[in-house]
């Protein structure tokens, strides 16, 4: 069996299912309301910290998969290897 890199497909969909559900028009009339932050209108800020945080979370789930196992990092090595 080969060995797939990087995260796990039910990761991955899950990650797009948030996107989807957080960038949906329901969601975002949330946050389309007459405030600023900063200076900025909401909505726009909104947007932007979900996507950065969707990116982020993304690179945290890939870099904790790319990750040997604990046993590995230790210099142990499994039988067979």
């Amino acid at each position: 069996m080969r060995r797939r890199d990087g995260p796990r497909p039910e990761v991955l969909l899950a990650l797009c299912g948030a996107g989807f559900l957080l960038f949906n028009f329901p969601l975002l009339l949330i946050w389309d309301q007459p405030l600023t932050i900063l200076g900025l209108p909401l909505l726009p800020v909104v947007l932007f910290v979900v996507w950065g945080g969707l990116i982020a979370a993304l690179a945290w789930v890939s870099a904790r998969s790319a990750r040997p196992p604990r046993s590995d990092r230790a210099g142990n090595r499994r039988k067979g290897e």
